[in-house]
Order: C-alpha cells, then structure tokens, then sequence
C-alpha cells in the first residue's frame, strides 16, 4: 500500500478556513442552528433526542436513520445502507474493500482529492476527464476505452465537485450498463444530489438503477449539514455491504448516537430543507451573474448545472495561484486555486478556481473582492 498524499484542500483550509474574513469557497449549502433542524422534528424523534443515552450505536447505523435513508431511493430498502462518518470515510472504506494491488479503477477528474489519491495508493487507476472547452462534459466512450480487464471501479461525482457540471439521464444510465456488463462496481458520489439548477435534470441514483453500484451520500452537502458527520453508501449487494461493515470496525466502528437522531430528523425533512437551500442559490446566481459580468475581462464564469460551488477561469496575468493567495492574505476573501485540484491522471486546468454559491447573504464578500479589484486595476 502507498502512503497517501498530504489533502490539499484540508491542508489549504487549516491555514485558512477559520482565519479568512470571508468564505467565499464554503462547498456545503447554507447550514441552520440546532434549534431550527428541532423543529422540524415529528414527535418519535423528539422523543429520541430528549430521552437519548450515549452508548455505542449499531456499525451499520441506526436502524431508524437507515430506513429513513432508504425511503430517499426507489429500489434500496433499509438493510442496503450503511452508514459512515461522514462521506469521506465512506468513501475510503469503500476503496479498501473493492479494490487490491492487482486491481485496476477508472475515476472521472476534475474530483475531491480522496477519490483520486485512495485508488492510486491500492490499485493501477486511470482518469478520464471532463472537456472544460464543453461545459465539462464526460465523454462516455473515453470511459469505456479506459477499461481493462481488471477494472472493479467506475468512480464518478455529480453534481461534480468542482465543476458544478452534470451529465443527462441517458449518459449516465449508459454508464450504469457498461458497468454491470463488465462486472464493475460503478462508485457514485451523488453528495451534492437534490440542489439541480433545473430539477428535470436530477440523476436517477446509482443504487436505484444496479446492485452492484454504490451511492454515496452525506448530510454534509446538499442539506447544509456537515458537522453532523453523517455519511451512507446504499448498495443493494449485501455481501459487498457485510464488507464494508467489517472494513468500518477498523476505522470509527460507530457513528455518535446525537448525530443520527438529528441525521434522522434532517432527511425526514429533507425535500423542506433542499427547497430552502435551492431558493438560496436561485437568488444568490444573479448575484454571482453580475459580479462576474462587471470584471469579464478577468473572468469567465459559468453557473453550475447542481451543486453550490462553480468553477471559473481567471484570465489575469499573475496567475490563479497567486491570484488567491494575496486576495486571501491582503482582503481576507478565500477561493480554492486550481492547484488544490490537480490530478496525477490528466492534465487539469490551472487557469480555475472554486467558488460556492449557497450560502447566504454573498453581498459582503463579493463587495470586498471587487473592492480588492478595483483597486489593482
């Protein structure tokens, strides 16, 4: 096994995140205090949450949050979902279990660093990469020329993170056949999932459409939720699903019982509070819309298809590097440079950054970025 790579991007907001007058580069939708997310609970789980103990939990998660879970699928019921510390130990796990050194995984790029650089530190992998030259779409054949006859995995993320971007319905139902053909474990990472510019566009979950795919999912994101640090795969393949159980007892073991009753109350909520995180970013695009419109010779921007972060291109001649850098350490704006996106599979592009759109209340931050612009200009 190889040792894995310092995390860029954690590593980059340890320095930052908390530091950093303004946020502009949140990837996790508007969040709500403790209070709020009460309220919105039916009587059982308040209930739950006044009389809960704080003894261990089941591996597999509560069987109450499980079903809950899987009441957000059409096909999974509650014993295909398996619950995690958030997505990123689901995901790491995850790897662990479906792949081995004489393995070989395909994963789309631009990614969140740990879906690239845990295959690679298993496995041989090859990246495919979405064309930033068309809107960032993935190319269905490149996929299927990277396969061998050893590949076990088809990673994917959409809404992608960065990019914003999604691919149609018939695309990704394309995908999903190609794998079960070969035998592959498409690994679907759907976190941003429910925040769709264009609800039409919402993508079938991958669990829903073969029992071999995995879908990844996570309070974190879409609901605004990430310090619950509740994640889930659904999967329906129970020996693929008692696997990942065992591989969990060698990481957190259990999830908190506090974070699974309110996981449990959020997605009973969950289609009120995705209608009050899409309302935020609706109004907040026309915001994003005017700001880059005013700085076009700097910037091109494009407006994410799902998701609450985008991708732009900066055009200056400094460089996005060092462009982030001094807006960060001289305005106190912090943006994601394109180095945090790098990929040892493709060529990235060095010329973006990211930027998030779900939170409220943008106004402050974009006006000391301008500010910060008009003042080098």
């Amino acid at each position: 096994m190889t040792r894995l790579p310092d995390f860029r991007l954690e590593t980059y907001f340890s320095r930052w995140e908390f530091t950093a007058r303004h946020h502009l580069t949140a990837s996790d939708a508007q969040t709500m205090t403790m209070a709020e997310l009460l309220a919105l609970a039916d009587d059982q789980d308040r209930h739950a949450w006044e009389t809960l103990s704080f003894g261990y939990t089941e591996t597999f998660g509560d069987p109450a949050l499980r079903q809950a879970i899987a009441g957000t699928y059409t096909h999974a019921d509650a014993d295909d979902v398996i619950c995690f510390a958030g997505a990123q130990e689901a995901l790491y796990v995850a790897m662990q279990v479906l792949l081995g050194p004489d393995d070989h995984a395909v994963v789309v790029t631009p990614n969140y660093q740990s879906a690239e650089t845990v295959p690679l530190s298993l496995c041989k992998v090859t990246g495919v990469a979405l064309d930033p030259e068309r809107d960032w779409a993935l190319d269905i054949d490149q996929v299927v020329a990277a396969l061998r006859p050893n590949t076990r995995v088809v990673s994917v993320n959409f809404p992608n993170n960065p990019t914003g971007t999604l691919i149609d319905a018939a695309d990704f139902a394309r995908l999903v056949r190609l794998c079960d053909e070969r035998g592959i474990h498409l690994f679907s990472d759907e976190v941003y999932r429910g925040l769709e510019l264009d609800p039409s566009r919402t993508l079938p979950q991958a669990a829903d459409l073969s029992e071999r795919a995995l879908s990844l999912n996570v309070t974190s994101k879409s609901l605004g939720l990430p310090g619950l640090r509740i994640g889930w795969i659904a999967c329906r393949d129970r020996e693929l699903r008692s696997r990942l159980e065992r591989a969990k007892h060698y990481t957190t073991i259990c999830n908190a019982a506090p974070s699974e009753v309110l996981a449990r109350i959020a997605i009973k909520a969950r289609e009120r509070i995705l209608d009050r995180n899409r309302a935020i970013i609706a109004a907040n695009l026309p915001v994003f819309d005017a700001f880059f419109a005013d700085f076009g010779e700097l910037f091109q921007w494009r407006a994410p298809d799902g998701g609450c972060v985008a991708y732009p291109r900066y055009l200056g001649p400094d460089g996005v590097e060092a462009f982030c850098a001094d807006l960060v350490e001289q305005a106190g704006v912090l943006l994601l440079p394109a180095g945090i996106y790098r990929s040892e599979l493709t060529d990235s592009p060095a010329d973006r950054f990211r930027i998030g759109v779900g939170r409220l209340d943008p106004e402050p931050a974009l006006d000391a970025f301008a500010a910060w612009l008009r003042a080098r200009r």
